[in-house]
């Protein structure tokens, strides 16, 4: 199939007039030579020097048809699509399918420009359009007006999830069968576009052989759009014996081959790097994190550097750190050997996920137990300890009364003793199975209540337990129960105290009365017991625990891998969901910073794997690159205009007036024609504006620039950034006149380094950090500027990418670097109470195009009590500097019949309309100052007024 298609293919058919075109020019010749007739001259100029033809020569009549042609066809509207992939024609309906997960987002601009292009393609086509997205929640949907499908297109991002595309099929097919039924005049159904990523989604086994099959059933054209290789990297982490062991995961390979693993901490400064490289043909990396524990603890995040894409970053909660947990053991020294003592099991079992930790020269159990709870131990493990002297015994409960959790285990000694450090009271003695003197045999665990921590593992059958510490019944003791054997006596049982817990094993952590300690079920018991230190979840016999705490999102994870605010589909999660992000549970963080937890797009075991291509059957493949249209209407209408102004100088010279002194002796002596001339040539001249309302915009030393209050902006250099800051005053510049009593004049671009800056109270500089920073001359003049009473708006623009937390953007790097040699005073976010919020409107933000970012200003002096806070700096008591990232200059952006230049981003309606309000307040804020904080006169007035 041919990639050209036309617009207007009815304008086609002026081509048939072309031989009728042919045949009048032929019997029309040209313009015939004049030739003087003086009478002293009239034998030499009776005959010419040169034959006029009779007839048009063909290579004039070709040429004129070539130009006829070329406009014919430059009204069809011809465009040429490169690739020659696409839906095909006809009037049935087009269905674009976009993969919008977290794998889409390292080419989302070219997914999103292939999906523009097959929708103005239906446009030229007159064909009504749908859009979904695949990583979406499924909804009924139906075609609508090309330029609907566009407004979607420009709402879809990339969620920081993997699709789950086969919840999509029921739609798809109703959709199918909708257009199917209406086309059935046409013998054709609608036409599918898949953009794919080229990655396997979550569970969605069935949906490219249920799309190709729907797509032959129906009489549908598929055609799939994707990467040549997948580009996307991902990431994952796990522990391996005391490591943090990252994986960097491609689901084929695809030429990046290397990268480099980031470690940040909650504010986003980085702990540690690690370089990765793929082997051949190898779709997973490893990079290992061997820090010590406090650096490891307070590792936040890990990313791929320079991967923007939720599912290179992995978010790290309290269930990830390393916990530091000491050892005891109550024995005597011939008892606390290798194979034999517990502490042997214990730390063994302890030693893959956390950091272990046993006295060292200390005397006694008492001093042991002071030793470790003196290096700070999340969790304190007593193996077999009896009775504790009282201060002993005090500090461990204070221990867990401030968050620590002690673990104890059976044996002779706690059996014989009367300890108040246990979670449930104790028989005297205990119970002994499979002895010679028992009618029992050893009994195995039983499965694990739902509400359990152990919830989700299972005891394996040959689990023998031979002795034990019974408890003594008591209404308290089911709701204490986290593990039990087959025959309902508990084996396991906890309480929370304070802040922390005590959890008691009434076995001992050798193998003498069971052989647990022997198992890799110990290990995983030990695990999630260790991972409680420290968390908010509550435990057994908490009036909560019959179901499990739930955690309200606090920040998540957009597509592109940077936190922001969970949007309004996110819900809560219950405390130990372990499980990979969905649409409802975005990836983020949970619950209170101080115990929540994390939830990340994949699970530590999850790989990526590729699209099966080969269940696609009967689909038509192209690739990104190639699905790019061109429109060749400027190139014909260059083409015909370069042909017509040929077809000029050749009528020019068949007319004889391009021979030597032909047109200088025919224009001699014709004063009107030449006037005639010089006129039109002024009028093509471009005429500047008349200047008599108002000085100059920008005069750097000229006196006319004070007599009219303007608003500045920086040139930066780049053309798109100054053209958006020129709009954008523009706009506010508008909306200050129509809504106050100020009348600015045209907004002034400037040169810090050249141009005099006293003239104008504010200053916007956007920042552009392909820029080369500004001189010295223009900081030391800044610096002035700022110190004699004037305020500089600067505006990153990065209100989409920053990430709270995360490493600086271009941007904010930029901005660093260039304020690092200038007095910049403390700032803060602006506060509610500030006069800034109510300089003119009451707002209680400054959105612009963006409407995430925080906007800062000089910091305010500390209130006294009792008094309202307000600004109280020298001068006017205006803050030299703002600083934000939302992008104002975009929303302010207004064009010659004041329609928005840029869209906003955020779901908030009234956006534009608070960007302008925020606008119109710093500007009174600059000139105005602080006079609505100002009460120095309030009593006066009110002893006037008589009140």
């Amino acid at each position: 199939m041919l990639g050209l298609t036309f617009a207007a293919p009815l304008a086609l058919a002026a081509l048939i007039g072309l031989p009728a075109l042919w045949f009048l020019l032929r019997v029309t010749p040209p313009r015939p030579r004049r030739i003087n007739f003086p009478p002293l001259k009239l034998v030499a100029d009776l005959m010419p020097q040169r034959q006029t033809p009779a007839r048009t020569p063909p290579w004039l009549l070709i040429l004129r048809l070539l130009i006829a042609a070329a406009l014919i066809l430059a009204v069809a509207g011809p465009v040429w699509n490169a690739g020659g992939i696409g839906a095909g024609g006809g009037r049935s309906a087009l269905l674009v399918l976009l993969d919008n997960g977290f794998p889409a987002a390292h080419d989302w601009r070219d997914r999103l420009r292939v999906a523009t292009d097959a929708v103005e393609g239906a446009a030229r086509d007159g064909r009504p359009v749908a859009v979904i997205g695949l990583a979406d929640a499924p909804s009924a949907f139906e075609a609508k007006t090309p330029a609907a499908a566009l407004e979607r297109l420009r709402a879809l991002a990339p969620r920081p999830i993997l699709p789950a595309r086969d919840a999509h099929l029921a739609t798809i097919e109703t959709f199918l069968d909708k257009n199917r039924g209406a086309a059935l005049d046409k013998n054709r159904g609608a036409a599918l576009v898949w953009i794919s990523d080229g990655v396997a989604g979550a569970n969605d086994t069935r949906f490219a052989k249920g799309l190709a099959d729907l797509a032959g059933d129906k009489g549908a054209a598929l055609t799939v759009l994707r990467a040549d290789r997948p580009p996307v990297l991902a990431l994952t982490a796990t522990e391996n014996a005391g490591k943090l062991v990252t994986h960097a995961l491609r689901a084929a390979p695809n030429g990046r081959d290397t990268g480099l693993i980031r470690a940040l901490d909650q504010k986003g400064l980085p702990l540690a790097e690690r370089d990765f490289a793929f082997a051949a043909d190898a779709t997973e990396a490893d990079a290992t994190f061997e820090l010590p524990v406090e650096l490891r603890n307070s590792i936040s995040r890990l990313e791929i550097a320079g991967e923007r894409s939720a599912g290179a970053v992995v978010l790290q909660d309290e269930r990830g750190k390393r916990r530091r947990v000491g050892l005891v053991f109550g024995g005597t020294l011939d008892q606390a050997q290798p194979l034999l003592a517990p502490t042997y099991y214990l730390s063994r079992a302890l030693q893959p996920f956390a950091d272990v930790q046993e006295p060292r020269g200390a005397k006694g159990i008492a001093e042991s137990i002071n030793q470790l709870l003196d290096n700070q131990v999340s969790v304190l493990v007593l193996a077999d300890v009896g009775a504790l002297d009282e201060k002993t015994t005090a500090r461990i409960e204070s221990f867990v009364k401030e968050g620590g959790m002690l673990l104890r285990f059976a044996g002779p000694r706690l059996a014989a003793g009367n300890d108040p450090l246990v979670p449930v009271r104790l028989r005297r003695g205990g119970r002994t199975l499979g002895g010679t003197l028992s009618w029992d045999s050893p009994k195995t665990l039983a499965p694990f209540p739902p509400e359990s921590p152990f919830a989700g593992l299972t005891p394996p059958a040959d689990i023998g337990v031979r002795r034990q510490i019974l408890a003594e019944p008591d209404g308290d003791l089911p709701n204490r129960t986290w593990a039990s054997l087959q025959d309902g006596t508990p084996i396991v049982t906890a309480q929370k105290r304070g802040q922390g817990t005590i959890v008691l094993f009434h076995v001992t952590a050798d193998t003498t009365w069971s052989n647990l300690p022997l198992s890799g079920l110990f290990i995983d018991m030990l695990r999630r017991v260790v991972a409680l230190a420290g968390a908010s979840a509550p435990v057994q016999g908490d009036p909560s625990r019959a179901t499990a705490p739930v955690l309200a999102p606090r920040v998540t994870l957009d597509g592109f891998g940077a936190l922001g605010s969970p949007p309004a589909s996110a819900t809560a999660v219950s405390a130990d969901y372990a499980d990979r992000a969905t649409l409802e549970h975005p990836p983020g963080f949970y619950g209170p910073p101080d115990g929540g937890i994390s939830v990340n797009a994949l699970k530590p075991d999850d790989r990526l794997k590729p699209l099966d291509a080969a269940a696609l059957d009967g689909a038509r493949f192209g690739s990104l690159a190639g699905a790019e249209t061109l429109d060749l209407r400027p190139s014909l209408f260059t083409l015909a205009l370069l042909l017509l102004a040929l077809d000029t100088l050749a009528g020019l010279w068949l007319g004889g007036f391009l021979r030597r002194g032909g047109l200088a002796a025919r224009l001699r002596g014709r004063p009107a024609a030449l006037a005639l001339g010089a006129l039109l040539l002024l009028a093509a001249l471009p005429v500047r504006p008349a200047q008599a309302e108002e000085p100059p915009a920008n005069r750097p030393n000229g006196v006319e620039s004070a007599l009219v209050t303007r608003l500045a902006y920086v040139i930066t250099g780049d053309a798109a950034v100054d053209e958006a800051s020129r709009t954008g005053l523009t706009g506010l510049t508008q909306m200050l006149a129509a809504r106050s009593a100020l009348e600015p004049g045209e907004p002034a671009g400037i040169d810090p380094a050249k141009d005099e800056l006293a003239f104008y109270p504010l200053i916007y500089w956007p920042i552009a950090p392909n820029r080369p920073q500004p001189s010295d001359v223009a900081i030391r003049k800044i610096d002035a500027f700022m110190r004699n009473g004037g305020t500089v708006l600067f505006d990153t623009r990065d209100g989409l990418t920053a990430r709270p937390g995360g490493p600086p953007t271009p941007e904010a790097a930029y901005l660093r670097k260039m304020l690092a040699t200038l007095e910049v005073p403390e700032l803060e976010p602006v506060p509610l109470d500030h006069v800034l919020t109510k300089a003119f409107y009451l707002v209680d933000s400054f959105p612009g195009r963006y409407a995430t970012g925080q906007t800062w200003v000089e910091a305010l002096p500390p209130a006294a009590d009792g008094v309202e806070r307000r600004p109280a700096r020298a001068g006017d008591g205006v803050s030299p500097i703002i600083i934000t990232s939302n992008d104002l200059a975009a929303a302010w952006a207004v064009g010659r019949r004041g329609e928005p230049l840029y869209p906003v981003v955020g779901g908030d309606q009234r956006q534009r309309e608070m960007a302008f309000r925020g606008g119109v307040n710093i500007v009174m804020y600059t000139l105005t100052g602080n006079y609505k904080a100002d009460q120095v006169h309030v009593p006066a007035l009110l002893e006037r007024l008589g009140q």
